[in-house]
């Protein structure tokens, strides 16, 4: 971080000007300004790049602010330095990254968060505080997973698709101690711009279609669109729509129904019913 007087340079050169009409000796930029300046911005460039924190002279004799430049590096992964998080991301402290998770533009991860190994964390993503996320799960571009909220393991979140914790918010009114935790179970598909309304739980394997608004529970390996979102079928582990037998037609893989909704049916894939 370089800091600087947020004034306006236009204004302050034409005041300079102004107040030297007298014919008081005008300072100009010289070689050793020029040189300063670009030391300054090829640190700059390879700290975005790197992640290093480059050492700078103190340039304040020379007619920059009289206080000295520093840079503030990312802090590194409480559990390894195998992930990849993006120069352009911001990690708060207390957070905790698996190995091979990657972390790209733009995202940002506030304090207390922990996020499993795998995981592949997309543009302009923020999550936390205090949100756990499970193993090998793909969140997209422009997600919002907020305090309040768990994914478990192989969770999809498609691109823009939003999650609430307040179920009544109003602007002028407090109500964090009021948000309703949302649970989505092992392998849930979510698409592009669905809304899931907080205090609810999306089944293992559920698929939640794209636009999709959800208000209440969505069973295991349940299909559901619209809004208010609505099921429409059943779904495979492998994400293709069963059969009116429940069976997969694509990796023929078997269901039979439960209380929770669908479980694997082991005796009629091995055809013993």
């Amino acid at each position: 971080m370089i800091p600087y007087e947020k004034k306006m340079p236009l204004t302050e050169e034409l005041k300079y000007f102004a107040s030297h009409t007298n014919g008081d000796p005008v300072k100009t930029a010289d070689a050793q300004n020029g040189v300063e300046v670009l030391e300054i911005l090829e640190k700059a460039s390879k700290s975005l790049l790197t992640g290093a924190e480059p050492k700078l002279k103190d340039f304040s004799s020379s007619g920059f602010p009289d206080h000295k430049m520093s840079f503030r590096r990312k802090p590194e992964s409480t559990e390894t330095d195998s992930c990849f998080i993006h120069p352009t991301s911001e990690i708060d402290e207390k957070v905790t990254i698996g190995e091979k998770t990657k972390i790209w533009h733009f995202s940002h991860i506030l304090s207390g968060s922990k996020i499993g190994k795998n995981c592949n964390i997309g543009q302009n993503v923020v999550i936390g505080p205090d949100v756990t996320i499970g193993r090998s799960c793909k969140i997209q571009n422009n997600v919002s997973i907020y305090k309040g909220v768990t994914l478990e393991d192989r969770v999809f979140c498609g691109p823009s698709m939003v999650f609430t914790n307040v179920y009544n918010p109003r602007a002028e009114i407090r109500k964090m101690d009021e948000a309703r935790p949302t649970l989505v179970k092992k392998g849930t598909t979510i698409g592009a711009n669905a809304t899931i309304v907080c205090g609810v739980t999306l089944g293992k394997y559920s698929f939640i279609g794209a636009g999709a608004v959800i208000t209440k529970d969505v069973p295991d390996h349940a299909l559901v669109a619209g809004n208010p979102g609505k099921q429409t079928g059943w779904v495979c582990e492998c994400g293709e729509k069963l059969d009116d037998k429940l069976k997969c037609t694509v990796c023929g893989k078997k269901y039979k129904e439960s209380e929770s909704g669908l479980i694997p049916n082991p005796f009629e894939k091995n055809g013993l019913s």
